[in-house]
């Protein structure tokens, strides 16, 4: 079964989300497009909430979020509880988000990495496993402070 991936952007990610899109539906992903397809100014919060939700409803595996810095995404994103979003720029931090934190959301600033890295980064973040381990009790401190 095809792993379901949410994709969400603001206009500063709309070209670089339409390009990984097509290269992550052409290695295999199934993904559901949240995010604006032009390049006027939009507030990302009004797509960033519907991605992870579709995440927390169980109905996609993961996400990718992408704005100009990848910051304001990630603050939306990590607002919900069950959602772990990591801003990454490297293939490394993108594999310990997932292998640590057990990240849920990759986070990639448009900005500041080329569509070579955020294919790179992507596709790390989308096979690497959560290694579990001493890294599960930290894990689930991160949401128990919050009703």
């Amino acid at each position: 079964m095809k792993q379901k991936i949410a994709i969400a952007n603001d206009h500063a990610g709309t070209l670089l989300k339409k390009d990984l899109k097509t290269f992550l539906e052409n290695a295999g992903y199934e993904l559901v497009n949240f995010g604006t397809d032009s390049e006027a100014s939009v507030d990302y919060p009004d797509y960033v909430h519907p991605a992870v939700e579709s995440i927390e409803e169980g109905k996609c595996d993961l996400g990718i979020l992408i704005c100009g810095s990848a910051q304001g995404v990630a603050i939306t994103a990590n607002k919900h509880k069950t959602i772990r979003a990591a801003v990454c720029w490297q293939t490394e931090i993108a594999a310990l988000a997932r292998q640590h934190n057990n990240a849920n959301v990759l986070c990639l600033p448009a900005r500041f990495i080329s569509v070579d890295e955020a294919k790179e980064i992507a596709q790390v973040f989308l096979k690497t496993e959560f290694e579990g381990g001493r890294h599960l009790d930290r894990v689930n401190k991160i949401s128990s402070c919050c009703p």
